[in-house]
């Protein structure tokens, strides 16, 4: 026997009648939340050019008042080369003295600078080329900025990355137990810990993880400098991984945990404030299972809080540096490069990787506050706007 037929559904507008109320409300209320969710973002990123505006003119105007520039410290240099050297002749060289360069001297060094133009027109040609993404050239590497940053990137990028990591894989599943688990020995016990090393600052964790493991006074067990060993090329794929690794223990250890606390406390806090509240109390009465309230009802209502702050969390974990952790371990990054270049006065590479980094943290505000909207659907652009 045949098994009964089924019927197709034939869409109404096909057959010439109009569509129901209800589908055309639809398709209305998602075409105007594609619209909100356009000018919401095109608004936002048209705020964001006068904020890094605003942003490179404080900090150009800052570097003009700051003593010891570029050209006093060239100026320094040749008239202490000039004095280490011994005395020289007027006819043989420029110096004179204790008058120190002449005039002219010191125009062409201003001029190599660019500090023979205006402000207003050094700060204008400055943001052009901005605009182009070229960034010069370094006064004290003699390198491209461009160049110079992508060489501090790897370092960078391995201390923020496993930090991001550890701290979300961590905190996520600790945060959940302490709060089901709240007010016992495993909450206060583990909220000790997180706390302390909360406490404990960075860089006096990682002095004291090198006295401890790096060969200090106890136990000779991490290595105590570089992102890899010294024949790190002469090794096979697997012993490089692990080599890479075995740097990275001390290091990320203490990048991490004084992130702890504030993202467990916040997880921890956030499922709390799910658990108490009345539909909880509904599922429970309906006979539903502990673990299936937990991980079906609660965990999709207390993770909005953590998920939205992981887009900016995320890129921003690519270009963080410690410059204390990089130093203390010598790890050549982006810490110790902003560091360098606030010293040795070197504005190209202060200017230019502001510029970038400003980009970078805008859209990433702009992707968390994104992902708020996409991830909660009590929330739209539409009251956003309001």
């Amino acid at each position: 026997m045949c098994g009964p037929k089924t019927r197709r559904r034939i869409p109404l507008a096909l057959l010439g009648f109009p569509q129901p109320a209800a589908v055309r409300t639809n398709a209305f209320l998602t075409s105007r939340a594609a619209q909100a969710m356009t000018a919401y973002i095109l608004r936002r990123i048209l705020l964001m050019i006068p904020t890094v505006f605003g942003i490179m003119l404080i900090t150009f105007t800052v570097t003009q008042f700051v003593p010891g520039g570029p050209v006093e410290r060239m100026i320094a240099e040749i008239e202490g080369h000039r004095a280490g050297a011994g005395e020289v002749t007027a006819s043989s060289s420029l110096y004179q003295g204790r008058e120190g360069l002449d005039q002219e001297r010191i125009e062409q060094i201003r001029k190599m600078y660019g500090f023979d133009k205006p402000p207003a027109e050094r700060f204008l040609s400055m943001m052009a080329n901005y605009l182009r993404f070229d960034f010069g050239e370094s006064y004290y590497h003699q390198k491209s900025v461009v160049d110079l940053v992508v060489s501090k990137l790897p370092v960078s990028m391995s201390l923020g990355l496993w930090t991001f990591c550890i701290v979300y894989g961590v905190c996520i599943p600790l945060g959940i137990k302490k709060a089901v688990r709240d007010g016992s020995r495993f909450d206060v016990a583990t909220s000790t810990v997180i706390l302390v090393g909360y406490a404990i600052p960075g860089f006096v964790l990682a002095i004291l993880l090198i006295v401890l493991f790096g060969g200090g006074s106890f136990w000779s067990i991490f290595p105590l400098r570089g992102l890899v060993s010294d024949n790190w090329a002469e090794l096979g794929p697997v012993d490089k991984v692990l080599d890479y690794l075995w740097h990275m223990v001390l290091p990320v250890t203490s990048s991490a945990v004084g992130s702890l606390a504030v993202m467990t406390l916040l997880t921890k806090n956030s499922f709390l404030e799910e658990i108490r509240k009345q539909y909880v109390l509904t599922a429970r009465a309906k006979g539903l299972g502990e673990e299936r309230i937990l991980y079906r009802h609660v965990f999709r209502n207390a993770i909005i809080p953590i998920i939205t702050g992981f887009p900016g969390s995320f890129i921003t974990a690519f270009f963080t540096g410690s410059l204390l952790i990089e130093t203390i371990f010598s790890l050549d990054g982006m810490g110790l490069l902003a560091y360098e270049s606030i010293m040795n006065r070197d504005y190209p590479v202060v200017l230019g990787t502001l510029y970038f980094f400003t980009i970078i943290g805008l859209f990433s505000r702009l992707l968390s506050d994104l992902s708020y909207v996409l991830v909660d659907p009590r929330i739209t652009f539409e009251s956003v706007e309001q």
